[in-house]
């Protein structure tokens, strides 16, 4: 027998259970609606609308003539996230360059919708090149197994036997392994240089 439509929660509801949750769980007693307002950056009557259609469908419970009022009384049912196990393999620099060893260290979890079809493995990483792509020193990265990467792409690149993780520049014939970190420069790949994409990141998890 499946569920009743009526009951779905959409995700705005959704985010806003969320927040009330979040808030419950931080300080202990529920946000008010002018708090609420303050966080979406949304009017008092859409905050009360959300609230509203929550507390319809049986997800939260209110107390009238109360600023703090709300009591969560469900959590919305979701369906299960297929995981697959992704091989950790070593460590890369998002810094200078080092050798990423493949020595198995261990495997991690990672939702089946990012890896796709194809192979992947996973990195820790090293250093502060990526910071603004929000990859931070000791990160994991899920790293795709391809050859070839296009313009603008987050690679691990393999450069004169040492592995980095970069933004892969091309045009034309100038190639250039990019760091995402203003106080840093873009390492030019010169002609006599060997350059092997590994592969393509498509994820990360903070450890």
């Amino acid at each position: 027998m499946g569920r009743n439509r009526e009951d779905d929660i959409t995700p705005l509801q959704q985010e806003t259970l969320d927040e009330i949750c979040r808030y419950v769980s931080a300080k202990g007693y529920p946000p008010t609606v002018k708090e609420m307002s303050e966080t979406f950056e949304i009017s008092h009557a859409s905050v009360h609308d959300r609230i509203n259609q929550l507390v319809r469908k049986g997800y939260l419970k209110r107390e009238e003539g109360k600023a703090r009022g709300l009591t969560v009384t469900k959590h919305p049912q979701t369906n299960a996230v297929a995981l697959v196990a992704v091989p950790i393999v070593g460590t890369v620099a998002a810094g200078h360059p080092i050798f990423a060893q493949e020595n198995i260290m261990g495997e991690v979890l990672v939702e089946a919708s990012v890896v796709g079809s194809g192979k992947c493995f996973a990195l820790y990483t090293q250093g502060d090149s990526m910071i603004d792509a929000g990859i931070n020193d000791g990160d994991l990265i899920i790293v795709r197994r391809q050859p070839i990467a296009e313009d603008g792409d987050i690679v691990i690149a393999l450069l004169d036997d040492e592995a980095t993780v970069k933004r892969l520049k091309i045009d034309n014939e100038l190639i250039e392994l990019v760091p995402e970190n203003p106080r840093l420069k873009p390492i030019r790949v010169k002609p006599e240089d060997e350059l092997r994409i590994l592969g393509k990141v498509v994820g990360r998890k903070r450890i």
